[in-house]
């Protein structure tokens, strides 16, 4: 009896550590989303800030800020501890609200609600399928990561092109290359317990994963919001 009960002991602890962890990938995310959006309100709100930050060169710091945190974290992560991995993480949302706050300026705030809802329902939607689904979806990550370095190259072009037909492909294909690394992030994030259960790895791949998630989101988010959005008149 013993040897038929712990293994399905040993599989419901299992199945509830994973709960767990992805819960906390979460969280994580949902904090980090809470603490962009409250920081880039609260810049936007601020004549003085935006024209310190936009009005200025520094509008370009703010806006390479956050590649920069994501290069180190990506780097650095391995070297970190558990507590420093989430001090990077929120460090970056943070600094990730302060350049989103011009898309306030530009956007009305219904459309960046109504965009933002979209958004994270789409998100939610592929988060689910990618966690519950059986198929591998590895070899599909690698004409995702493919695709996501052509919407970057096709942006930088067209940041000296300034054409609205080119980006508006890159909107919809991007959108549809982050939903994709969205599913496949979450099945990521799932193996990576399965792999790491119980160590420090595990906690710290968690904040990895959550930055994953959350970048997928963002990005989701913006590229909606270029094309669908409604501009202040």
């Amino acid at each position: 009896m013993d040897r038929i009960l712990k293994p399905a002991m040993l599989a419901g602890e299992r199945d509830a550590g994973l709960r767990r962890h992805m819960l906390g990938i979460y969280r994580y995310m949902g904090l980090g989303l809470a603490l962009t959006g409250l920081v880039a309100f609260t810049v936007a709100s601020s004549p003085t800030l935006v024209a310190a930050i936009f009005g200025t060169p520094l509008k370009w710091a703010v806006m390479l800020a956050p590649l920069g945190f994501v290069m180190l974290f990506s780097v650095r992560v391995q070297q970190m501890t558990t507590a420093s991995a989430r001090l990077t993480f929120f460090a970056f949302a943070a600094v990730m609200g302060v350049s989103m706050a011009s898309i306030f300026l530009v956007f009305t705030g219904i459309s960046i609600a109504q965009t933002f809802l979209i958004a994270a329902t789409m998100f939610a939607a592929v988060s689910l399928w990618g966690y519950t689904t059986g198929r591998d979806l590895t070899r599909a990550s690698t004409f995702l990561m493919m695709g996501l370095i052509g919407v970057v190259i096709a942006s930088l072009v067209n940041v000296f092109v300034g054409s609205s037909a080119i980006q508006l492909i890159v909107s919809l294909v991007g959108v549809v290359i982050f939903t994709g690394l969205t599913a496949w992030d979450t099945q990521r994030a799932k193996s990576d317990y399965l792999a790491f259960a119980g160590s420090e790895q595990a906690e710290k791949l968690a904040v990895m994963n959550a930055l994953s998630l959350y970048l997928n989101l963002i990005n989701m988010f913006q590229l909606l919001l270029s094309f669908s959005g409604q501009r202040q008149s």
